[in-house]
């Protein structure tokens, strides 16, 4: 190699150049939503040549209604930002024909980089002032190709559990329904159809509902009630393989036909194998133990209503209502503030449920400890799921109340908060004393409450 040949400059690949000028475009709008002309006609010319539509760049644009436009692009959309599967990994990077990089396909690389500014810009650029129905329609709905892109299933990033980007998503959505009219909205139909049911939203209808009536109030009953079977709809999927006590083999099977367990009856009789033959000969058939312990199983559910709570709250009130018509399971649902409110008698009814609530206020556990203790008639048949970031007025009586009822048998299970943006908070003193107890607090994600529960009442 000659000495011009070492000191010569490498540079970048003009694709690589346009694939910049598209992210620094990405980013001088995140940071500041004037144009900047130079990076706005560059990046028109790449979208032209890439022969892609130049709405992508109008940030007025919602992704839906260029897919609309451009049906096409939705196959492109969706998985786009998804990590890659370690086969297509390895088989990319042995492609390549002596070129050094790995056999990289830098012009689909260029087009990726149109396609993933758009999305994001659509979802972290929200804008300032007052926002309408219809604008936080189109980024919910933007949101959801967000999730496509990642390769996630509608809604899973926006939950409050999510992981990841879920919580700066989650904030973003709540302050776009914070900046709304939200009452002028829901007085008009029109407007209010228009609205997406998400739990920042439920979460400003359940603190206006007493400042609602009307039209407006019956709108939002209907965008509560929405939302209430979506999650309904999830969470009985997660609820439903769950069997109500474990197997009575005291009780003879039933020597009928569908109990028959074939593999065991092949297996009790493989002496009776005749190789001449090559005949099984049967002496005993063998049927499933089917007759289950028909023990009634009590859950206690005590859910903190205080303000930092809605998403637990929400979630737990459905939780309990799916487990309520679990065949023998009795369930009790307690809210509480500096208050406490008996919902058992709409337990199954999760929309009335949430109707009774009242969000915010201070907290004080042991008014709610006064009617969940006499509840506990047999220790060994209960569980007692306490929900709460446990920042509690009166933290020494509430806490040895809540080891009393672990020490009798019964089954304690206490989960820490999530606020409507995914950020969880839990007192620390009352975490080491869980800890210490043996009952660690639970991450506050629904599945792992789910499968406590299943466990205890399998």
């Amino acid at each position: 190699m000659t000495g011009q040949e070492q000191g010569a400059e490498v540079l970048p690949a003009p694709d690589d150049n346009r694939r910049q000028v598209l992210y620094w475009r990405l980013l001088a709008r995140l940071f500041d939503p004037q144009e900047q002309a130079a990076l706005e006609s560059a990046s028109l010319a790449v979208v032209e040549d890439l022969g892609l539509p130049t709405a992508l760049l109008d940030p007025q644009a919602s992704v839906d209604s260029i897919v609309q436009r451009h049906p096409e692009l939705a196959a492109e959309f969706d998985g786009l930002m998804a990590p890659p599967e370690p086969d297509s990994e390895s088989t990319s990077a042995g492609d390549g024909e002596g070129d050094g990089d790995g056999g990289r396909d830098r012009a689909a690389e260029v087009r990726r980089a149109a396609l993933v500014s758009k999305v994001l810009l659509n979802v972290f650029s929200s804008g300032s002032g007052t926002v309408t129905a219809g604008q936080l329609s189109r980024w919910q709905s933007d949101a959801g190709w967000l999730e496509r892109s990642l390769g996630c299933k509608p809604g899973e990033l926006r939950g409050a559990r999510a992981g990841g980007i879920g919580p700066e998503l989650g904030a973003i959505e709540a302050d776009l329904v914070k900046r709304m009219h939200l009452r002028e909205v829901l007085a008009d139909p029109v407007l209010a159809a228009r609205l997406t049911p998400s739990m920042s939203l439920i979460e400003q209808l359940l603190r206006d509902k007493s400042n609602l009536s009307g039209v407006a109030l019956a709108n939002a009953k209907a965008l509560i009630r929405r939302f209430v079977d979506e999650v309904s709809e999830v969470l009985r999927t997660q609820v439903e393989k769950a069997t109500v006590g474990a197997l009575d083999r005291s009780v003879p099977p039933k020597r009928v036909f569908r109990n028959l367990d074939l593999d065991q009856t092949i297996w009790k009789n493989l002496t009776n194998w005749s190789p001449e033959e090559e005949r099984l000969y049967v002496d005993r058939l063998y049927y499933r133990h089917t007759a289950r312990k028909t023990t009634p199983q009590r859950l206690i559910v005590v859910v903190d209503q205080s303000g930092s709570m809605v998403d637990s709250m929400v979630n737990c009130t459905i939780l309990a209502s799916i487990f309520a018509g679990l065949p023998k399971v009795d369930v009790h649902l307690i809210a509480y503030d500096t208050q406490a409110l008996d919902l058992t008698p709409w337990v199954h009814d999760p929309f009335e449920t949430l109707l009774r609530t009242n969000l915010g206020g201070g907290t004080d556990g042991t008014v709610a400890m006064a009617l969940a203790q006499p509840k506990i008639a047999e220790p060994r048949n209960t569980v007692v799921v306490w929900i709460s970031d446990f920042y509690e007025w009166q933290t020494e009586p509430l806490f040895e109340s809540m080891a009393a009822i672990h020490r009798s048998g019964a089954k304690f299970i206490p989960v820490g908060s999530v606020t409507s943006s995914g950020r969880g908070s839990v007192n620390p003193w009352f975490r080491e004393r869980f800890k210490d107890l043996g009952t660690p607090v639970l991450s506050g994600h629904i599945r792992k409450l789910v499968h406590e529960l299943k466990t205890f009442l399998a």
